[in-house]
């Protein structure tokens, strides 16, 4: 076998996604036939070199595993919670597989999230995550005017955790239930932390809920708290979807028109 970078050979076997297979070793906890690495651009021979991380021995590729998971509110999209907080691996022990979340949705918000262990599809689904759409539906207190919609759909200036200040990209919202405390369904082109919550309060308005009900291919269809794997059509379309020049960059703009 062709020797291959490192990161991607960890991803492989299941350990860490390919982004933290490259912390771990800028860290120097990967060691390879005796000896520390921590250049990203390392190469090695899964079938031939010895390759350690945390002093554990990798044994080669894990059958590639792709769950579809109804996240429930109250739970974190991370492996561990220092607060000790019930988090997504709660939800999909069993599996026999090691998996990792693509992405996230914070704390208060439910719905669709993808898991797997390739990390490679990982890599490049976050890597592409401006071009991969993500549609919600949202609970909003009190009924926004025409104009601060508007606003939402051109694209507007939001805070950061960094205390910094950016412009969101041209949404799609459209009315899903009429009401003083009104629904709407929201397609974005990109997923910076808290962006909906942030959205609306930049309008004066507070989100009481939000859902994720699709994420690219894939359709929220399971219930709360439960799982699936993803058909081979969906693993397919998700692949394609991740590749440099995704028709989904056209999408991007047509949020806009």
């Amino acid at each position: 076998m062709p020797a291959e970078r490192l990161q991607k050979i960890i991803a492989a076997a299941g350990v860490a996604s390919r982004r933290k297979a490259e912390e771990l070793i800028t860290a120097g906890r990967v060691v390879v036939n005796g000896n520390v690495v921590t250049e990203l651009g390392s190469k090695a021979d899964p079938e031939h070199d010895h390759i350690r991380v945390d002093g554990k021995l990798l044994h080669g590729s894990q059958r590639p595993v792709y769950l579809l998971l109804n996240k429930p509110k109250g739970f974190v999209t991370t492996m561990s919670d220092p607060e000790r907080r019930p988090t997504v691996m709660d939800l999909v022990r069993g599996v026999g597989s090691r998996v990792y979340p693509v992405g996230r949705l914070d704390y208060a918000s439910e719905g669709l999230l993808l898991l797997t262990n390739d990390g490679d599809l990982a890599h490049r689904l976050m890597k592409a995550a401006s071009h991969v759409a993500k549609t919600y539906v949202v609970k909003v207190s009190g009924k926004p005017a025409e104009e601060k919609l508007v606003r939402l759909r051109a694209g507007l200036s939001i805070g950061t955790d960094q205390q910094k200040r950016v412009k969101t990209s041209p949404a799609r919202i459209r009315l899903v239930r009429d009401a003083p405390n009104p629904w709407y369904e929201i397609t974005l082109i990109e997923g910076r932390n808290r962006q909906i919550r942030r959205m609306f309060e930049e309008i004066g308005h507070h989100v009481e809920k939000i859902r994720r009900v699709r994420y690219g291919p894939l359709e929220l269809d399971v219930e709360p708290g439960k799982f699936r794997l993803l058909t081979l059509q969906e693993i397919a379309k998700l692949k394609s979807l991740s590749q440099t020049g995704s028709p989904l960059v056209r999408s991007h703009r047509s949020l806009s028109s």
